[in-house]
């Protein structure tokens, strides 16, 4: 079980941030990227998950510019509440979240001591990730799954700065399959991987989880980060 800490960006701006520590010392870091539903149960329970493995863990408030403590569940109501509010989040001047995210990488590092930093993100945070990966500094390995929009519009043309592994549903009404396929031709560096999964496929309180799909690609980014974060 971790706990929330504050975290302050280099705009001044303080935001909360879920830290999950492990048992011994940690083998390195991972910051973990909340879906649009904010850092509620299930990201404190993956974030719980890495620190298992053996990570430093921070799950930051991507949220909080707009709203604070958000922690909705997965209705349609809670669906919509969510959109509003990425909306908002992507409508804040630059560099608007990604600085939360860069304060959370600085702290991820720090924490350890200097160890590496991975990321990893689901959904809305998993354009984030991306995101991440190609524009923030201190990361060294980076793993959005069914990043909504990573596909789309400019996004495939950005040049991650670490290597990238990414995980897609084959049924993501979200993200059309082609366009994963015209992603993976536009970035032959990055590791992709489609499953017989619905978006969400990861979430184990979503009606979409796929138990199969998402131990897979949990053994994945494991490996990923045990070769990329050491």
């Amino acid at each position: 079980m971790g706990q929330f800490i504050d975290l302050t960006s280099a705009d001044g701006f303080v935001f909360p941030a879920y830290v999950a520590e492990p048992a011994g010392t940690p083998k390195a870091a991972v910051v973990v990227l909340q879906e649009i539903f904010g850092v509620n149960s299930h990201i404190r329970s993956v974030a719980d998950g890495y620190a298992a493995a053996g990570y430093l863990a921070v799950a930051p408030a991507t949220f909080h510019r707009v709203k604070p403590d958000v922690e909705l569940g997965y209705t349609e109501a809670d669906m919509n509440a969510g959109f509003a509010l990425k909306t908002a989040v992507d409508a804040l001047p630059a560099p608007g979240v990604l600085q939360d995210i860069q304060a959370a990488i600085h702290h991820a590092a720090k924490s350890t001591g200097g160890k590496k930093v991975g990321i990893v993100g689901y959904c809305w945070g998993g354009l984030l990730t991306w995101r991440a990966a190609a524009t923030l500094s201190g990361l060294s390995a980076a793993v959005p799954y069914y990043g909504g929009g990573m596909t789309a519009g400019d996004e495939p043309a950005r040049q991650p700065a670490c290597p990238v592994m990414a995980h897609f549903g084959d049924q993501d009404h979200w993200i059309p399959l082609d366009t994963v396929e015209a992603f993976k031709k536009a970035q032959s560096g990055v590791e992709v991987f489609v499953y017989e999964a619905n978006h969400g496929f990861n979430c184990d309180q979503r009606g979409s989880y796929n138990e199969a799909a998402a131990t897979l690609a949990k053994a994945r980014t494991l490996a990923f980060f045990a070769k990329h974060l050491g």
